[in-house]
């Protein structure tokens, strides 16, 4: 039998907070602003006038568990 040839070990790439930090807060900001469109606009702190909003994210403010009707 041959023996068969060791297989360098693989580095885990290490990734510093500080270079992974504002990644992480530019996602939550625009992850905010999303849950604001589909789960309070066109309510008490509506940003936009009109339906038109609420009617183009109705089906996610279900599947998300807001009330609208």
């Amino acid at each position: 039998m041959s023996q068969a040839a060791a297989l360098p070990a693989s580095a885990v790439p290490v990734v510093p907070v500080r270079e992974l930090l504002p990644w992480a807060v530019f996602a939550g900001v625009i992850l905010l602003a999303l849950l604001y469109l589909v789960g309070m606009d066109q309510g008490a702190t509506s940003v936009f006038s009109g339906s038109m909003l609420h009617e183009f994210v109705h089906d996610g403010r279900h599947l998300l568990g807001f009330p609208c009707h």
